[in-house]
């Protein structure tokens, strides 16, 4: 059994683009907190193209993963194309929709409990273990194909002009999206923290404070809340959507 809490809230922002998914609820607004046994899907979402469009692309999204079975690991990267091009068609055909498109960062539990990580855009899958915190996922973004090629250090990575600009993510109508798929070897040890989060947490927040919060003694739901609350205390401009998942035995 896997115990999952999440919150998305709008923030600042006049409303939220970002939804999550935790089994088969998608909110964009809230908490979720669910005892899950596998398989599931855990993800968020983030709308990239402003408005309502956004908004809807991200909930779209979700609503049709968390109808899915696609959870092992052959069957995920078409699956999740499959969502885009969904998006993709509907977009064409709405013009208040033109072209909307999201990210999305998750996991996927099967059957037999092994979790294979997806992602697409720049919202992220850390591991907290032992007390140490590590990105599992790969930005799909200009900096970090840039910082990855040596031509902007660590530092800029946060500061960059184009640091919002990702590859296309699902709903582009002009270039399909690169579905980034990992098995996460051994699944879940006890005591392991999978957290998911958007970039309105993470280009906030650092991984060293993300890190400290989640060594505190305090339910997972009141960690969490933390870093949200720290990320409006740090003049977020954006929304905040954050899950975690603990390994229960």
């Amino acid at each position: 059994m896997y115990y999952c809490c999440g919150i998305t809230e709008k923030g600042v922002m006049p409303h939220n683009e970002d939804a999550m998914l935790v089994g088969r609820e998608v909110r964009d607004s809230g908490v979720t907190e669910q005892t899950l046994p596998a398989p599931f899907f855990a993800a968020v979402s983030d709308g990239v193209s402003g408005e309502l469009s956004g908004e809807l692309a991200s909930m779209m999204c979700l609503r049709r993963l968390s109808g899915s079975d696609f959870y092992s690991e052959d069957r995920l990267k078409d699956g999740i194309l499959s969502i885009h091009r969904e998006l993709a068609e509907y977009s064409k055909n709405s013009p208040e929709a033109h072209n909307m498109q999201c990210t999305l960062c998750g996991i996927a539990i099967d059957s037999n409990e092994n979790i294979t990580a997806f992602n697409i855009g720049d919202s992220r899958l850390y591991r907290f273990r032992d007390g140490r915190l590590r990105q599992l996922s790969r930005d799909q973004s200009l900096v970090q194909l840039l910082y990855e090629e040596g031509t902007i250090t660590r530092e800029e990575l946060k500061t960059h002009a184009r640091r919002n600009i990702i590859f296309p993510a699902l709903g582009n109508i002009t270039s399909e999206p690169t579905v980034d798929t990992e098995p996460i070897e051994g699944g879940m040890q006890y005591g392991d923290i999978l957290l998911l989060c958007t970039d309105g947490l993470s280009d906030y927040i650092s991984t060293q404070d993300i890190q400290e919060v989640l060594e505190l003694p305090k339910s997972l739901y009141m960690r969490l809340q933390m870093l949200v609350d720290m990320a409006m205390e740090r003049k977020c401009q954006d929304n905040i959507s954050v899950i975690a998942i603990v390994y229960k035995e």
